[in-house]
């Protein structure tokens, strides 16, 4: 089993809690790159920033995607908030060409195949300084991820809407399940 364990999704929909609570109990994890990319580009004063300029912005997190590949992960379970398909999904979200790079990564980064997938859920989505998206945007993002995670074969696993806890304990046993096939 690759041990590379990918969360996607809309924005706003828990990932970021669940990795968070699942780093608690031990389990390594990689940082989601949209955030650091924002983060990164404002202490900058750069332009590569979803508002300003998407095909930069996706740039952007190709590169830190490949980096977290390459820094993150390996013999124990990593789980990526978010991974190199998601940057494929929003480039076709935003109607960005799809640059040859982005694609060659997206067939050679193997993760886990099966994927774990947050549904839009409109009770805990906020905005803050990095998300400035909408619910609709978030509800049009999931379905973004959804058939981009299809297109390169992977299963998708649709996580419950119910607390951080068992959100991660599902996981885990998902997890277990799969590993004792």
């Amino acid at each position: 089993m690759n041990n590379r364990v990918i969360f996607t999704g809309g924005p706003g929909s828990g990932k970021t809690s669940v990795i968070e609570y699942l780093r608690q109990m031990g389990y390594a994890s990689a940082p989601e790159v949209g955030r650091k990319v924002i983060q990164a580009q404002v202490e900058l004063q750069g332009t590569a920033l979803p508002w300003l300029d998407k095909t930069a912005f996706r740039d952007e997190m190709v590169l830190e995607e490949i980096d977290n590949y390459e820094n993150f992960g390996g013999n124990e379970i990593t789980f990526y908030d978010r991974s190199i398909i998601d940057s494929y999904g929003y480039s076709k979200l935003e109607h960005i060409p799809i640059s040859d790079l982005l694609l060659a990564k997206c067939g050679e980064l193997t993760y886990c195949r099966n994927v774990f997938i947050f549904p839009p859920w409109e009770e805990i989505y906020e905005n803050d300084a990095e998300r400035k998206q909408d619910f609709s945007e978030a509800m049009a993002t999931y379905h973004e991820m959804v058939s981009a995670y299809i297109k390169f074969g992977y299963h998708l696993i649709e996580v419950p809407k119910v607390s951080v806890k068992e959100r991660a304990e599902f996981i885990v046993s998902k997890m277990s399940e799969t590993a004792s096939r």
